[in-house]
């Protein structure tokens, strides 16, 4: 039996860096960026409490000159995308991973 899966991200936040950008071998530009967002909730007692969570997002394609014009920290955005896990070896050989969302849409609020 086949099950369908999915891998899908809506985030509402604000930039917590401005945009780096870079050029890769083959000439294509990218963006990354963190986004922040705050989740609230009651806490068992009643009372509220929220939680920062920083996202690492990374744009391609027309996104870039999208948020070479109007990204930059503080900046409110909505995006949409999926999440991709990246696979690296640090200094001293040990396999390290990182994830992070890459956006498929994004409005400028």
């Amino acid at each position: 039996m086949t099950i369908n899966q999915m891998n899908h991200v809506n985030l509402i936040g604000q930039m917590s860096s401005d945009p780096k950008f870079v050029e890769l071998k083959d000439g294509k530009r990218i963006a990354r960026f963190s986004l922040s967002t705050r989740e609230t909730y009651l806490d068992d007692e009643g009372q509220t409490k929220s939680v920062n969570n920083w996202h690492n997002v990374t744009a391609w394609g027309k996104w870039v000159p999208v948020l070479e014009q109007l990204g930059s920290k503080g900046q409110a955005l909505a995006i949409e995308g999926k999440l991709r896990s990246r696979f690296y070896n640090n200094k001293s050989g040990q396999k390290k991973s990182f994830t992070e969302v890459e956006i498929n849409d994004l409005v400028i609020l």
